[in-house]
This record gives C-alpha cells, sequence and structure tokens, in this order.
C-alpha cells in the first residue's frame, strides 16, 4: 500500500448551493458542516467569503472550529484568482484560514470568456499575483484551480502547476468542469502532474457524461501512483450543477470496496462511514431532493432483494448479493414516526409547546429567560428555513446559540468602506479591469 493518502474535500456548500433552483438556508449549510465533521472529512469548502449574506454564516461556523464544536474538519472559501478579491475576502470574514483560487486555463474558456483579450500567460500570471497575495495577507492553507483542467493541454497546466507550487500554493485542483475526461485520460494526466510537478492533486469532477465518481476515483489513483497525496471533491448525494457532482457516499464505497482499490489505497483514517445514511437523510430534506430509490448504499433499494434467486441468496449469505453491510452506512436504526398527537414548535411557537419539544430532547434550561431567548432563535431559524427543525438544529440553536444568532442573521447593511470595495470588485461579472462594452 502507498504510505500517500486520500482525503476528502466536500464541496457542498459551494457548488451544491449552485445548483440552478435549488439552495440551503444557512442553518442548513451549518448542519452539513458539522456532519461532514462528525463523518471525518477533512475540509468544507463552505461559501464565498466576499458574498454579503455569507459573512456571518462563515464567521459563525469559524467559530464553532475555535469552540471545539466543528473538531477536525477545515472551513474554507472560493475566491477568484484575481488579488482584489482576496483582499477583499481578508476584510469581510478576516478569521478564515483557507481558501481555493479559481481560474478558467483551458484554450475554449480563455477564448470564450475573455473574447481574445487575455492569453494562457496572462492567466499564469494573474493566478500567481493572487496567489501570492493570499499567501502574503496570512491565508494558511491556499488551492489552486485549474478551471476545465481537462480541456487544457497537458503542457500548459504542467506550467500552470508548477508556477502555482513556486508561488507558494498548498495544492492544486484539477476541475473536470464539464466532465471531458473519461477514468483513463484522466487518471494519466494527473499522474503526469504529480510525477512532473510534486505537488498535492485534489480532483473535481462533474457528472454530465455520468462518470463523475469513476474519474474522481481514477484521478486519485493518478495522483497517489504519481507519489502524491490526493483530495476527492465531493458533494453529498451528488448535488451539484447541471448533471451533478461525484457524490461523497459513491467515492468513499468505490475507494474502500472495488477490486482495484481495496487494500492498495489509503483513504483518510477518520473517515467514519457509518455517517452517512444520517448526512444523506439530512441534505435530501433539505434541497428537498428525496434520495433516488437506486442511490448507491443509501437508496431504499440499494440492500433489497426480490427475485427469487437473489432474494434466496442474501438470505443464505448476504455477501452473495451484497458486496458491503447496510451497518456499515449507519442503516439499520428503527425510526419512529409519530401518528398521535404532535406537539411543534416554529415561527408562531409558544413558550408551553417550545419547552414540550425540548423537554422530549431531555434539554433543559437554567431558567425561563434562557428558555425564551432559545425560543427567538427557534422560531427566526424556522422563518429562514421554511421547514420544521429536526432535532439536531433544535440541538445545535440550543448548545450553540451565540454562534446559531451570528449564522442567522442576515442583513444588508455593510460597513461603507467595504461595500465601495466590494462594489468596485465585483460590479459586474467579468474581471474588475474589464472595460464595460460601449
Amino acid at each position: 500500500m502507498s504510505d500517500n493518502t486520500i482525503y476528502v474535500i466536500d464541496v457542498t456548500n459551494r457548488d451544491g448551493v449552485q445548483t440552478s433552483q435549488l439552495g440551503l438556508s444557512k442553518l442548513e449549510k451549518t448542519m452539513v458542516n458539522i456532519y461532514l465533521d462528525r463523518m471525518g472529512v477533512f475540509q468544507s469548502e463552505a461559501g464565498f467569503p466576499t458574498t454579503n449574506h455569507e459573512t456571518s454564516y462563515l464567521q459563525g461556523n469559524i467559530e464553532l472550529v475555535d469552540i471545539g464544536a466543528i473538531k477536525r474538519a477545515r472551513i474554507s472559501g472560493w475566491l477568484r484568482a484575481i488579488k482584489a478579491d482576496i483582499e477583499l475576502a481578508r476584510e469581510m470574514v478576516p478569521d478564515l484560514e483557507h481558501t481555493n483560487i479559481s481560474i478558467s486555463t483551458s484554450p475554449q474558456m480563455i477564448s470564450g470568456k475573455w473574447k481574445g483579450k487575455k492569453s494562457f500567460d496572462d492567466v499564469v500570471s494573474m493566478m500567481t499575483e493572487a496567489l501570492t497575495r493570499a499567501v502574503e495577507i496570512g491565508f494558511k492553507t491556499v488551492g489552486v484551480n485549474a478551471e476545465d483542467a481537462s480541456r487544457t493541454g497537458i503542457e500548459d497546466l504542467v506550467r500552470f502547476t508548477g508556477a502555482a507550487k513556486e508561488a507558494g500554493a498548498t495544492r492544486v485542483r484539477y476541475c473536470d468542469t464539464v466532465a471531458y475526461d473519461d477514468p483513463f485520460t484522466i487518471y494519466e494526466r494527473m499522474k503526469t502532474l504529480a510525477e512532473e510537478v510534486r505537488i498535492d492533486l485534489e480532483v473535481h469532477c462533474h457528472n454530465d457524461l455520468g462518470m463523475a465518481v469513476a474519474t474522481s476515483i481514477a484521478g486519485a489513483k493518478g495522483a497517489i501512483d504519481g507519489g502524491v497525496d490526493a483530495y476527492v471533491n465531493t458533494t453529498v448525494n451528488g448535488i451539484g450543477e447541471r448533471a451533478g457532482n461525484a457524490d461523497l457516499i459513491s467515492c468513499l464505497l468505490a475507494i474502500l470496496k472495488s477490486a482495484g482499490m481495496e487494500g492498495r489505497y489509503k483513504l483518510d483514517p477518520s473517515i467514519d462511514l457509518r455517517q452517512s445514511w444520517r448526512i444523506a437523510k439530512y441534505a435530501a430534506r433539505a434541497f428537498n431532493v428525496p434520495i433516488s430509490v437506486n442511490q448507491v448504499g443509501v437508496g431504499r433499494n440499494a440492500f433489497a432483494h426480490e427475485s427469487g434467486i437473489h432474494a434466496d441468496g442474501a438470505l443464505k449469505e448476504a455477501r452473495n448479493y451484497e458486496l458491503y453491510d447496510f451497518e456499515d452506512l449507519g442503516r439499520g436504526e428503527p425510526e419512529i414516526i409519530e401518528t398521535g398527537r404532535m406537539i411543534t414548535t416554529g415561527a408562531y411557537g409558544g413558550i408551553k409547546g417550545f419547552r414540550n419539544v425540548y423537554d422530549r430532547l431531555e434539554i433543559e434550561f437554567r431558567s425561563d429567560e434562557e428558555a425564551r431567548e432559545i425560543l427567538d432563535l427557534v422560531r427566526l431559524a424556522n422563518v429562514l428555513t421554511q421547514k420544521p427543525l429536526t432535532e439536531d438544529e433544535l440541538r445545535f440553536i440550543a448548545d450553540y446559540p451565540e454562534q446559531a444568532r451570528k449564522i442567522l442573521t442576515l442583513t444588508p447593511y455593510q460597513e461603507p468602506a467595504i461595500k465601495e470595495k466590494r462594489t468596485r470588485v465585483t460590479r459586474k461579472v467579468g474581471f474588475p479591469w474589464d472595460t464595460p462594452a460601449n
């Protein structure tokens, strides 16, 4: 087995929430971070530090790390590889320590986005300028994203990756942005990058051709075989732009159970696969996207057998038709559904009903004043999520009221100096140095 390790960087709270017509409240994003942490995921790409409505949430989650409520997972941001973006992020979320910066590298995107105004040399220069600034102003780790890496010539990609390493990048992210790669091409390209540049690599794959998990695993294998650590980018339930991203649970199972990976490649030992069922269920509810009946590991039929030969074989010995056990994923525990009287609490709940709900959770309050403070937060959370709060959400608010209040705070107000700078940096979809068309 190689000494190098495969880690997971989950991007549900960045790429997942970008999905058209879907989204999460800040409380739901926080709960995803907490579940990822319980699962042992290395890092959560938690959001956009230069987006006004993300700042309180990001700062609140960083505080959860500081007080030990999030124990291992790093909270990171995503930024454009623009010096002004880097500086703005430092002002808007001053305690953010980890980030990825992104820029397009392929001829298609350089031509299609900048329309002849920029060259590949310009891309490398912009990236190194932004990266150098990020290191200067105190980001502890900076990953560099090569957007559309799969449609970038390998010689250019080696040059880009080498420049990132020289300027202080922690890792480089190979983005298969439109799912152009297959498992064979991405293996060779990731292996070449690893051998030529000797820097840890991330693999970020989309599912437009239905191969996101396969290409992610093959890419990670190429990085490891090339002698560096690999960081697989995932989303919970594969939620992501267009056809989605590489599914978290599918990737973990593939690393642990597939013929070419099992026992040969080392997965981050902090990973706890038993958290799979809980996080998949939560994300499905939060995004309002049901788990597919045949979803890997967590779908309703993942361990279901009906045809005669299959049922007989599974009853005799589960391993006949099941590669892994449902208990491995945290499934099998009974779930209680209330069919009688229910007392709930929410946006218009009162103190008596609220107390009843928390009594059933065996949570006590030191005073009536404390109970009413938590009730106010629960009401606000219900307004923002527009869903009944889950038991874990109710527990979180009671356990961490200060952080919950910060995470739930949304305001259009910004300090005038920051607002002016943000307006200048983000005044148009393109880059700040582009001249608006006449």
